[in-house]
């Protein structure tokens, strides 16, 4: 009788942990993360174990007020991009950078959806492959305004916000790399024409993080 009641414990216990595995796999949510920085490094993983370099090269922004030879990140022809910019504000200092979302354009490695990363430099030194003499000359109607942390934004974007792609099977979320000194640069002054942009502004240097 012990043996027999030691078995019918060890069977309730395996149950016990399957339906525990179980439930854990169940509750996994498939999510997608874009990790991205200012000198052309990106990478595209997924919780199915995907992993893959973005293709980046500087070209031409098709989008409002977009500029020449600015550097564009490949998406990997994400099904149902939304278009739209993110603003992203250098707390007490103000518009930093520009990240553009284009569903329809081209990217460096040949997919269609690509995002297009402005980059603000220091009295007008390119240092990154990501920096602009300027803003883009006009933004899209939608956009998002974030706030950078620790050199970085994470943004995980709802249905209708930028960036936001409706077949995806899951959240994506883009981590956004610019590491910083607050230092007076060439962008305050040209934004002054800039609707939404809110006047002149003091902007950053980013240091970039490989």
């Amino acid at each position: 009788m012990k043996i027999e009641l030691k078995n019918l414990a060890l069977a309730g216990a395996a149950a016990l942990t399957t339906l525990c595995l179980a439930a854990t796999a169940h509750a996994t949510v498939f999510s997608v993360t874009l990790t991205m920085d200012e000198n052309g490094h990106g990478t595209f993983t997924n919780t199915s174990g995907f992993h893959a370099t973005l293709a980046s090269g500087l070209q031409n922004d098709p989008g409002p007020g977009g500029l020449s030879d600015v550097l564009t990140y490949d998406l990997l022809n994400p099904p149902g991009l939304t278009a739209g910019d993110v603003l992203i504000n250098e707390a007490g200092v103000g518009l930093d950078d520009v990240v553009r979302f284009n569903p329809g354009e081209t990217g460096p490695g040949g997919g269609t959806g690509s995002l297009v990363f402005y980059s603000n430099p220091i009295d007008g030194g390119l240092d990154s492959k990501a920096d602009t003499p300027s803003p883009p000359g006009a933004f899209y109607t939608n956009t998002i305004t974030l706030d950078e942390v620790k050199g970085r934004v994470v943004y995980t974007p709802t249905s209708g916000e930028p960036g936001f792609v409706a077949g995806a099977g899951g959240p994506v979320t883009y981590v956004l790399i610019s590491d910083s000194v607050p230092e007076p640069a060439s962008w305050a002054l040209m934004m002054l024409g800039v609707a939404a942009a809110g006047g002149a502004l003091r902007l950053r240097r980013k240091a970039v993080i490989a």
